[in-house]
């Protein structure tokens, strides 16, 4: 499960995060339920916003049922919204659409294990069911599969064709996310919300893109990979500003938007977006390195030009000024950092220390199925959070006050006071 909005209950009231939880186990059960285990893989933390916007333009709560003990939970019960939510069920054909043109796109490239021919079959088959499943979710609630369809299978050919701006390159993705945005409206009876919820989607799509690339600069370096940023020539700061200009853009739809219960909507898409911008350039500081991914020496003069590897999939990664290969601008090269995992926007990135090597197939599959059907509570030994427990794995940035928040049950985390609750 990844996603750029992913919050925990150091960062959010505990009435707050009681409701986003039951928006995540909804969406993972409506899964399970509607199109078996496996498509519980598909869970994302940013797909649950559909289901929470549907909710928020009503005036009463999607129905909730009680769930079963889950590790994500702590072996507890809980409330949950219903598989029977339209909310919850759009959600999970977004999802299943997405990830479905995700593994698509990995099949073709050969990325890692889909090198193989087993595992590109498999996943090729399993794509096939989950495309399927979406399309035919999604026309029970009304919406048009052929919009992500459409979306994830331009975004290759704009990558392929070189000397495009980094705002066409997340042309797609605003798209798709908008498309969904906007019907929300429609589920929820406010059709009215729908040109600005497409506004705000359009900036949240291009937010996830961005920050999916930032967390990604690295790996796509060393592997040869296609990346925005390095593709376009974006330096740091100039992609720090691009965020900045969609969350700026993002927080004024939300404030035009008519929503009969917009708490957890503000939380999530105002302050949770931001608090992960900010976490994700806090690990890609500025500045250049003094030499290449392979330790050679910086070419062609330039400070903050990096070398690529020969054996890249994709086409020469060019800049808008010409020179190949440069993995930055004027505002300082990218430096320091690994990436993370997937989703409209990935996984969190990684903090020094590096983990164990991670050993070939098919170990990995066993294990990657086993950190699933445990949300997370195991973690493989090359995992950085293996020597980790729980409380150390959260993602937010805590700053304790010493003292009660006076937020109820959340913890003695001082951000939490701005949540309106």
């Amino acid at each position: 499960m990844f996603g750029v909005v992913r919050p925990c209950k150091h960062a959010l009231c505990g009435s707050l995060f009681k409701d986003w939880m039951a928006h995540l186990c909804g969406l993972c059960l409506t899964l399970r339920d509607q199109h078996g285990q496996a498509a519980r893989l598909v869970t994302n933390y940013d797909g649950l916003l559909v289901s929470v916007l549907v909710e928020a333009q009503r005036p009463d709560l999607s129905p909730r049922r009680k769930a079963g003990p889950c590790a994500l939970r702590g072996m507890k019960a809980a409330e949950v919204v219903e598989t029977r939510a339209q909310g919850a069920r759009l959600a999970a054909a977004t999802s299943l659409l997405l990830a479905a043109g995700k593994t698509r796109d990995h099949v073709a490239d050969g990325d890692g294990p889909y090198r193989r021919r087993l595992v590109a079959a498999a996943a090729g088959r399993m794509a096939d069911r989950w495309d399927s499943a979406g399309g035919g979710t999604s026309a029970a609630v009304g919406f048009d599969p052929s919009v992500l369809r459409d979306a994830v299978a331009r975004q290759p050919e704009l990558e392929a064709a070189g000397g495009l701006g980094l705002l066409e390159l997340t042309e797609p993705t605003e798209t798709a996310v908008a498309a969904v945005f906007a019907h929300t409206a429609v589920l929820a009876g406010r059709e009215g919300n729908a040109e600005t919820l497409a506004e705000a989607g359009r900036f949240f799509g291009r937010l996830a893109h961005l920050l999916d690339a930032v967390e990604d600069v690295h790996a796509d370096l060393e592997a040869g990979a296609y990346n925005p940023l390095l593709a376009t020539g974006t330096s740091p700061d100039e992609a720090r500003r691009h965020c900045d200009d969609a969350l700026h853009g993002l927080r004024l739809a939300l404030a035009d938007l008519e929503l009969e219960q917009p708490r957890l909507v503000r939380a999530l898409l105002d302050r949770e977006v931001g608090r992960s911008a900010d976490r994700v350039f806090a690990a890609y500081p500025g500045g250049p390195p003094q030499q290449g991914p392979y330790g050679h020496p910086h070419q062609h003069g330039h400070p903050h030009q990096q070398p690529y590897p020969q054996q890249q999939q994709y086409p020469p990664q060019q800049p808008y000024g010409g020179h190949p290969h440069q993995g930055g601008g004027g505002g300082g090269g990218w430096s320091g950092g690994e990436g993370g995992g997937g989703g409209w926007g990935k996984g969190p990135g990684g903090h020094g220390g590096g983990p164990r090597k991670r050993p070939g197939f098919p170990i990995p599959c066993f294990t990657g199925s086993l950190v699933c059907v445990t949300c997370g509570t195991f973690q493989p030994e090359w995992s950085k959070y293996h020597p980790k427990g729980c409380g150390d794995r959260c993602w937010c940035t805590r700053h304790c006050s010493g003292g009660d928040s006076g937020c109820g049950d959340c913890c003695k985390c001082c951000e939490c006071c701005a949540c309106d609750c």
